[in-house]
């Protein structure tokens, strides 16, 4: 046989292995809660190249690549036990067990290392909470993607509604088929079809009311059937606690802001701040997609080397705020046409890392320039370090905390030497370190950090609603501290 042969069989063998994974991760999540996942990435409804391929890229930070061979003992041992809702990283648990001279079988290590989330340890499956979104854009429509994906046996968090403003003849219409379709995200991964009767987008069988409003005002929640339920506004139109008071009406308990709050809202950016959030806390805002991409890292890299000061300089794609083609815009520059133009503007990230990172006390500046490109931006982080490092010792331990460390589902790392904006398109961190470009120089250090503006960035709000509603679950095996 050949070398040629020996490796197509190889695949074949390993197509098999992943294909009868499918059907135990699916039971896991809708059963029992309990979501399977792959260092930090979910294996949750994803095709057999998808899981196949997910455990390649587990070559990139760590190291060597991981086979469905090592893994899927792991997964028959877990679907034995009686788990409670939680996350378990097959990833993680293979690679301690390696690691591990106890002699014990792989069912008895991963009953030990999950212990906290079975029997009388596990904790209790969460009510359904109702979710609401306030406006239906770019970020609306891919927290609405990740909330029906999301949705697994139904006990967690359970998108009631949408509220927009009436466009006319086939509103509906035109908005389940923007949700169905995205020219930089693709298709929707399920069904979709419209009741325009009940004025309705059912989408994976979840029924997503649509309700026509100019105002918070005109809307009383619970005469849809909606109670306790958490409004997410991402028109940004309200950034205060005045302005988005409005939308505490009947049946809305709490309300997040998917863009940076003013005044004594808090700028919550999960991973780095959220156990900050008061349980009796209405009004919070998830900052912005730089502030989320740029403050994990400097949080990392002030912890292990201190930060004396820093600049940020974002490389932006361009958004629905510009103009396509030149015309009146009220802030300077924007008004030129956003994908022919380079364009200086400023940021607020800088400024809003003191409220996401009050400890941190070193001065850090910023600005920005919007590209031509629609999706996709990176930020360059310069910092001056509280002591002198070397960049071996800088990527060892960025990848240490992209693959172990409580940021881990933040931070990414990448050692792709032929990386480019495009490949992160869909990324759930909110911060990509780019090992090839960095840059360290005695007690300075130049960070470059890919991430989704989008995706990346509802993944982030997803997550600090998920916490705040109580169906964040536990992850197995712990995090290090």
């Amino acid at each position: 046989m050949t070398v040629k042969d020996d490796s197509f069989t190889d695949w074949k063998n390993r197509e098999e292995i992943a294909e009868s994974m499918i059907p135990m991760i699916g039971r896991l999540h809708r059963e029992r809660d309990v979501t399977i996942l792959l260092h930090s990435r979910s294996l949750v409804n994803k095709s057999v190249v998808s899981i196949l391929k997910t455990h390649r890229f587990a070559r990139q930070i760590a190291g060597e690549e991981l086979s469905v061979t090592d893994t899927l003992p792991f997964v028959q041992a877990l679907t034995e036990l009686d788990l409670g809702p939680s996350q378990i990283d097959i990833g993680r648990l293979a690679e301690i067990y390696q690691a591990d001279d106890r002699g014990l079988s792989v069912a008895e290590f991963t009953a030990e290392a999950v212990a906290g989330a079975t029997g009388g340890n596990k904790i209790d499956r969460r009510e359904p909470r109702d979710v609401v979104l306030y406006g239906f854009g770019r970020i609306g429509r891919l927290v609405a993607r990740l909330l029906i994906e999301k949705a697994g046996s139904g006990n967690g968090l359970r998108l009631r509604a949408i509220v927009v403003r009436g466009g006319g003849d086939q509103d509906i219409i035109k908005r389940a088929s923007l949700l169905r379709r995205d020219s930089i995200h693709g298709q929707f991964q399920g069904t979709i079809t419209v009741d325009e009767a009940e004025s309705a987008i059912i989408a994976n069988g979840n029924t997503i009311k649509v309700i026509y409003a100019n105002d918070p005002s005109e809307v009383d929640y619970t005469a849809y059937g909606i109670k306790n339920a958490i409004l997410i506004d991402n028109t940004g139109k309200w950034r205060d606690r005045e302005g988005l008071s409005q939308h505490l009406r009947p049946g809305i308990d709490k309300v997040v802001l998917t863009a940076p709050g003013k005044g004594d809202v808090p700028n919550i950016v999960h991973g780095v701040n959220h156990d900050t959030i008061k349980p009796d806390e209405q009004i919070l805002s998830c900052a912005s997609c730089t502030t989320n991409a740029i403050v994990p890292p400097l949080k990392a890299m002030a912890d292990e080397y201190g930060v004396l000061r820093g600049h940020v300089e974002t490389v932006h794609s361009f958004t629905n705020d510009q103009n396509l083609l030149d015309n009146y815009h009220k802030a300077d520059r924007r008004g030129r046409s956003a994908p022919l133009n380079m364009v200086i503007t400023e940021t607020g990230a800088a400024s809003a890392v003191a409220k996401a990172l009050p400890e941190l006390k070193a001065p850090i500046t910023g600005s920005s320039i919007r590209v031509p490109v629609p999706d996709v931006s990176i930020a360059i982080l310069s910092l001056r370090l509280g002591r002198e490092t070397t960049r071996e010792e800088v990527l060892e331990h960025l990848r240490d905390v992209s693959l172990t460390s409580p940021l881990k589902r933040q931070i990414d790392f990448t050692t792709a030497p032929d990386a480019v904006s495009s490949d992160f398109i869909g990324s759930r961190h909110s911060s990509i370190v780019d090992a090839g470009a960095t840059k360290v120089d005695g007690d300075n250090a130049i960070l470059y950090l890919w991430y989704d503006n989008e995706f990346g960035y509802s993944c982030q709000v997803v997550r600090v609603v998920q916490h705040v509603t109580g169906v964040e679950y536990p992850t197995y095996p712990a995090p290090a501290a």
